[in-house]
């Protein structure tokens, strides 16, 4: 068996690793349109899906910083912490930086004899694929951007959140920092994930304007809102543009779309590689079935990872959309919603339980 995966991201890495180990060629085709330098860029994992990793032999622990509770507050509430989730007893969630996670997967692949990495711009790799003349069982392609995804998968709902999401990473004096904070403020939600007890990674969701916006204003409002550290200094402000999408068909013959290919999502809740990462785990099993039973990998496959994962996939990015829209109302009315509401909601604990669960595993 052969299967190529086009994408040289964090998602095609884990893949490639987990579909090796079942002792399949795996061609990783290098479109060279990634970056994975990112200096400040930070990923949330949860504990289920670090446990996955850990079975699946790429171990992350020495990389992650873990984070024990999270606090949400409300900017037009002065501030006033609306929810806290937090077991007293394990964590969450873990923080891991981008550009930690890449460099060990890139380790991982390149000892393994199964794997193959393609560098190529060739358009002629993409018709190969295309006109299904190749000689892969297989093709999983992550890229939203290139001639498959614009020539076949071009059927996507598309959702624009009107916003730029400023990321940094701020060194500050060392103390306990096991506690991620969220503030939802009238330009969008700041995240504060501790990346170490003298290092906090920050995501800032702000709204579009007019004109751009200068780096001194948004730091300017990190250091505002900041509730606990003493900064001593900021990295390179990084800037990315907010868009989410939904594909609407997830496959077309022997190839697949993956990752973002197929959910993008908005950076709110820090769920877009964990629900990837859940996808992987479907696909895997389904994959073992087939190889079980002594079938072919073909598009019978494709077909019922769809079925298993697309209504799923869409009622959570609907969910964490629906979250981001509330609040941005919220902000706009005053509190005239959530003042109540999260009175209520943080002296619920069946409701806590229910969604640190559905955090970390899911809807699945």
């Amino acid at each position: 068996m052969n299967i190529c995966l086009i994408g040289f991201g964090i998602p095609s890495l884990i893949l490639a690793n987990i579909l090796a180990k079942k002792n399949i060629k795996i061609s990783i085709f290098d479109e060279g349109k990634i970056k994975n330098n990112s200096s400040s860029r930070t990923i949330g994992i949860t504990k289920n899906n670090i446990d996955y990793l850990k079975k699946e032999k790429i171990i992350i622990r020495n990389k992650a910083w873990k984070i024990n509770n999270i606090k949400i507050f409300n900017e037009s509430l002065n501030q006033k912490e609306l929810l806290s989730f937090g077991p007293e007893n394990d964590k969450l969630f873990s923080v891991v930086k981008n550009s930690d996670l890449i460099n060990l997967l890139k380790r991982i692949v390149k000892k393994n004899k199964l794997i193959k990495i393609i560098k190529s711009k060739k358009s002629s790799f993409y018709n190969s694929i295309i006109k299904n003349n190749n000689s892969f069982d297989l093709v999983i392609n992550f890229n939203q951007n290139n001639k498959i995804s614009k020539e076949i998968f071009f059927k996507r709902e598309n959702r624009n959140y009107d916003s730029f999401a400023f990321t940094s990473l701020m060194k500050h004096r060392k103390c306990d920092n096991r506690t991620a904070y969220q503030i939802f403020t009238k330009n969008g939600p700041i995240a504060f994930l501790p990346c170490s007890n003298t290092e906090t990674s920050i995501v800032y969701s702000f709204l579009k304007e007019k004109k751009s916006i200068p780096d001194k204003k948004i730091f300017d409002l990190i250091i505002k809102y900041n509730k606990k550290y003493f900064v001593k200094s900021f990295s390179k402000l990084e800037k990315f543009e907010l868009k989410g999408s939904l594909l609407k068909n997830y496959f077309f013959k022997n190839i697949l779309c993956f990752g973002e290919n197929i959910h993008k999502i908005h950076p709110l809740a820090g769920q877009g590689l964990n629900m990837t990462l859940r996808d992987i785990k479907i696909l895997s099993d389904l994959i073992d079935s087939k190889i079980d039973l002594g079938l072919p990998l073909d598009q019978s496959l494709l077909k019922e990872f769809e079925s298993r994962t697309k209504h799923l996939n869409y009622l959570y990015v609907s969910s964490i959309d629906f979250i981001n829209e509330f609040f941005k109302l919220d902000n706009k009315f005053k509190n005239t919603y959530s003042k109540k509401l999260f009175n209520f909601l943080d002296n619920n604990t069946l409701f806590k339980k229910y969604s640190i669960i559905l955090a970390d595993k899911g809807l699945s």
